[in-house]
């Protein structure tokens, strides 16, 4: 089973560090996965759930420990454009398919039509 830090949280919410990417890169250090929130806004990407919040760039979300969630419609079709960043996009839907196929069915996520891993606060 597969772990899957949201926002890149491990040890219950930190709302102050959501999203942040040397909040991420710990996580991925201590060999987890994170779903983080991406925006696209003037030509630029950024983390952060309800606002774009920390500028960041291709190289970083072309890791493939990452799912990347666009909190936008322009930041989905940019990242659609880069087949090396793992990306989904939803609004009011139960699940939603990612850019490698996989079912995303929070805190479920399905591959192949098997249960893949499991996204959380608490790993």
């Amino acid at each position: 089973m597969n772990k899957i830090a949201h926002r890149g949280n491990i040890r219950g919410r930190n709302i102050s560090k959501e999203n942040d990417p040397y909040y991420i890169l710990d996580a991925l250090d201590e060999g987890y996965y994170c779903e983080v929130d991406v925006w696209f806004k003037s030509g630029n990407y950024y983390l952060g759930h309800d606002r774009p919040q920390y500028p960041t760039d291709l190289n970083f979300l072309e890791n493939d420990k990452l799912f990347c969630h666009a909190k936008n419609i322009e930041a989905f079709h940019e990242m659609l454009k880069h087949p090396d960043i793992h990306c989904f996009w939803h609004n009011q839907d139960d699940c939603a398919l990612t850019s490698r196929l996989f079912v995303w069915k929070y805190p479920e996520v399905y591959s192949k039509g098997k249960l893949w891993g499991i996204c959380s606060d608490w790993l």
